[in-house]
């Protein structure tokens, strides 16, 4: 079986690091899968890139331009929405040609556009959609913020001027999606149950098979080691407890620094002697943009690729909060339970489904900055820590490994070809 995952970027995000797992886990497990993407960085053979990148960058900005358009003129949720009207025709590469699934991936800001999609579609190939977030279910968001109009059709949306109207963007966007998803027979896979029950949901997606599986992770490469040697590599210092924080963008409001701000002061103020034994790391983009609001000494590592330095980070740690207001299966949870480091986060999205409260963490109630400061101290100061730790490891090895999701992948492929063949 060869399986082609189309991605808009090779290494930069989630969606990216999770489809890079994904295929590696495929190819371990006796599938030809390779990726086909827009912003090609590495040498590697399984990683194809698009042509003509000049042209593939001019997608992006008319895509943009129309957008901010759109706005006013306001760069105010100018990167929450996507409209997908310019994009890259695919099928006529050898990639695709050779291909027996295709396997979409996160394909925004340029990359496929709706006109693209139906050509996939209409190619005659099966289709497989992984959803990292709400765009495939909703018209132009990729998380609906409480927002239920994806339910019965999007229009009036919170994201346009003056909440749009009654035929604005989000309506020209909901009716495009709605006539290419009749008859496509594209089957969604959600990362989490939360997203799997929300894309349900979605008037766009009655009639379309969806299921959920988690993203995968390499416990070979994401494993618990000694925290000496590994603060020791990671520059960070021996003698203190470690709270970290990981976001690509550390400023980015919808992963909750705000509430992870207030957590932290109410924790040092309820237990002054914090400022002595315990400091914080940052590791993302803006990092240094928040160590002065912070009350313990506090670590700016900023982005880092470098993946043995990134588990070196994990396994300097002692616990990793992520306060985030909306999120489907974080990749960055998963990485540290791997790393035996217990997490804490808000009950919200995917996170209740990863973190066992009380058993290899902390789930704090949705906004609630005293309860997530309890959960740092419960776990820094209450809990069996070991025992956290293990659960931790545990958890990720009897879920997110490699072989698990693949035999699941594997699995909806063979029905998207079966239902093509059969024309079920």
């Amino acid at each position: 079986m060869r399986v082609l995952i189309v991605n808009t970027s090779e290494s930069t995000g989630g969606a990216a690091v999770a489809a890079n797992r994904l295929m590696n886990a495929l190819n371990n497990n006796g599938v030809k899968a390779k990726m086909l993407v827009r912003d090609k960085l590495s040498e590697e053979i399984t990683i194809a890139g698009l042509p003509h990148k000049c042209l593939n960058q001019r997608h992006f900005l008319w895509e943009r331009w129309c957008i901010f358009w759109h706005l006013h003129f306001s760069r105010k949720h100018l990167f929450d929405i996507d409209i997908a009207n310019s994009g890259i025709d695919i099928t006529s590469l050898r990639e695709f040609k050779e291909a027996d699934v295709i396997h979409l991936s996160w394909i925004n800001q340029g990359m496929l556009s709706l006109k693209n999609i139906r050509k996939i579609i209409k190619s005659g190939k099966p289709i497989v959609w992984t959803m990292h977030d709400l765009w495939p279910a909703t018209a132009i968001c990729h998380y609906a913020r409480g927002c239920k109009a994806f339910n019965s059709g999007c229009k009036n949306c919170r994201l346009l001027p003056g909440n749009g109207s009654n035929k604005d963007l989000a309506y020209k966007i909901w009716n495009r999606k709605k006539k290419i998803y009749t008859n496509s027979n594209i089957h969604f896979v959600t990362c989490s149950m939360w997203l799997e029950g929300q894309a349900k949901r979605s008037e766009l997606l009655v009639g379309q098979h969806v299921t959920s599986i988690p993203n995968p992770i390499d416990t070979r490469l994401f494993y618990k080691k000694d925290k000496s040697n590994s603060r020791l590599n990671a520059g960070l210092p021996a003698n203190k407890r470690i709270i970290l924080f990981v976001s690509q963008k550390v400023t980015d409001e919808r992963k909750g620094m705000e509430y992870y701000v207030e957590a932290l002061n109410k924790l040092v103020n309820a237990n002054p002697e914090y400022k002595e034994n315990t400091c914080v790391a940052i590791l993302g983009g803006h990092s240094e943009e928040i160590v002065e609001r912070l009350p313990l000494a506090t670590y700016p590592l900023g982005y880092i690729n470098d993946v043995k330095r990134i588990i070196d980070i994990y396994n300097s740690s002692d616990i990793f909060v992520l306060p985030s207001l909306e999120d489907n299966l974080p990749n960055t949870i998963m990485e540290a339970m791997a790393c035996g480091v217990p997490c804490i986060g808000f009950k919200v999205g995917g996170i209740p489904e990863m973190i066992d409260h009380q058993k290899n963490g902390y789930v704090a109630k949705f906004k609630d900055t005293q309860d997530l400061a309890n959960g740092i101290n419960w776990i820094l100061n209450e809990a069996n820590y070991d025992e956290l730790s293990a659960n931790a490891v545990n958890k990720v090895g009897m879920n997110y490994s490699q072989h698990s999701v693949a035999m699941r992948y594997i699995e909806v492929y063979n029905h998207a070809m079966a239902f093509k063949k059969y024309n079920i």
